[in-house]
């Protein structure tokens, strides 16, 4: 008789749960924030902190740690992740997760313990990258470096939330570092490795270029934590400047890519044309003695961080399911899809900062996000649980 206990393909890999769990909080959260934003019902925490700390650390974080679990060890020539250290991570994400939620309806208390939950899981995350960095036999780690620097950054981010939540004035610094220093930056640091190589770019390699823009992002995140606008005007265009003729340089070709390769073209696409637009957004703000409402954050935000993850999402998820890493016919409309949300945020942005009174776009906005998320769960689902063709 054959004992032998038949594999559970969902944990077999460990980008597979960390992708789901990140799925389903990109829905439940957003839902949740828009309804809160809308007074259907009040939590006990700051809706922005909810709104901000969900996406970042209960969304794109769990993305992050799906995508580098599965790809750090190559990167760095080390071993693969054992499977008992990653799921013991997913399940503490879950967890946090779901006290997380459990806390915003009843208990602020609950919050900090969910939050301290998250930071725990996201310690022995960046701990394990940290030993792959170390150990791998790779010849060049360059890149490796700018990533963990972003991933350590993130968990000092996610302390000064937990801190933030007894001293207010700590919730801007934690944001802005989280923003630009974590998500941004580690995104744009596995772009700028990946990409030029799944394009078979052959420019040479700029060695300076992260450098530069670590450096920025830095003074980036000073400047907007301090509010110092006329700083931060000239950061962004200093980065849109600097990104869109590096971005050039690499000969990318998107018009002659299938859609797997100019979604991550179009992400990329975004970095300069967001640090452009939020330069325009702050001048106007200045000039017009109003706002854009975080007009800046969410060109960053959806046009580049959910275009490039949904995009090296998809290829990841195909690849590792012994599939051929194309985009298909719905998953080029995904791809698109993407970039209405973009356009449907920009607009409420533009709608609060001129007083159109139009307030349905916030609406419209956050359905958008939803669908998005849910049919791109919807297609894939099968594939990351049980590892069924699409």
């Amino acid at each position: 008789m054959n004992t032998q206990k038949k594999e559970n393909y969902f944990l077999s890999q460990p980008h597979q749960p960390f992708f789901v769990l990140g799925i389903i909080n990109a829905v439940l959260m957003m839902l949740i924030f828009a309804l809160s934003y809308k007074g259907v019902f009040s939590l006990h925490i700051d809706t922005t902190t909810f709104h901000v700390y969900s996406l970042i650390y209960l969304v794109f974080t769990n993305v992050f740690t799906g995508f580098l679990f599965t790809t750090f060890p190559r990167f760095n020539q080390a071993q693969v992740i054992q499977k008992s250290y990653y799921t013991n991570l997913f399940y503490a994400n879950t967890l946090g997760s779901i006290l997380f939620l459990v806390g915003a309806f009843t208990s602020h208390i609950l919050v900090v313990g969910a939050m301290t939950l998250i930071l725990i899981g996201e310690f022995f995350i960046v701990k394990k990258l940290h030993q792959l960095y170390k150990e791998g036999m790779a010849p060049d780690k360059t890149d490796s470096f700018w990533i963990l620097s972003a991933s350590y950054f993130g968990l000092g981010a996610n302390l000064l939330f937990i801190l933030s939540e007894f001293t207010p004035v700590l919730q801007v610094v934690a944001i802005n570092i989280a923003f630009y220093l974590y998500l941004i930056f580690l995104a744009f640091s596995v772009g700028q490795r990946m990409i030029p190589f799944f394009s078979h770019s052959f420019a040479q390699k700029n060695e300076n270029f992260v450098k530069i823009i670590f450096t920025l992002f830095i003074f980036k995140s000073i400047f907007s934590a301090s509010g110092i606008t006329i700083g931060e005007i000239i950061i962004d265009l200093l980065l849109a400047a600097y990104m869109a003729k590096e971005f050039l340089r690499w000969e990318l070709h998107p018009f002659n890519s299938p859609a797997i390769l100019w979604v991550l073209h179009l992400a990329l696409a975004w970095l300069p044309m967001a640090f452009l637009l939020s330069a325009l957004s702050l001048i106007a703000e200045l000039a017009l003695g109003t706002s854009f409402y975080f007009l800046n954050i969410h060109l960053l935000a959806i046009g580049f961080l959910t275009t490039v993850l949904v995009g090296f999402g998809t290829r990841v998820t195909l690849g590792h399911s012994g599939q051929p890493p194309h985009g298909d016919a719905l998953a080029t409309k995904i791809f698109i899809f993407i970039q209405f949300v973009v356009l449907a945020r920009m607009l409420f942005s533009i709608n609060v900062a001129f007083g159109w009174g139009l307030d349905f776009l916030f609406d419209i906005s956050f359905s958008l996000w939803l669908v998005l998320f849910l049919v791109w769960g919807g297609r894939y689902f099968k594939t990351l649980v049980f590892g069924t063709k699409v």
